[in-house]
């Protein structure tokens, strides 16, 4: 499946969230990745990230898709390239 992930954490848990989430998707922007994955894989980054975050203080927002194709993508500027994410 494709998802588009977003998370909002408070300062000191971000970089971990980061980190984990660079290991299963592509960083488009900050805090927002997206990719192709499946549901197993899904679910143990859902549950890596609770052991991160706080969820009375934090949280994530998933939109998942079958497939990339089903999903226009705009871009209005610069897009991070996956070059930049690396950097």
């Amino acid at each position: 499946m494709y998802v588009i992930l977003v998370y909002d954490m408070k300062q000191q848990r971000v970089g971990r969230m980061l980190k984990l989430c660079r290991r299963y998707l592509h960083w488009i922007q900050n805090s927002v990745f997206e990719g192709d994955i499946s549901e197993v894989k899904l679910t143990e980054l859902l549950t890596k990230a609770r052991a991160i975050m706080d969820e009375d203080e934090d949280s994530i927002i998933l939109f998942k898709s079958r497939t990339q194709q089903w999903l226009e993508k705009q871009v209005v500027g610069r897009e991070r390239s996956t070059l930049d994410s690396i950097l």
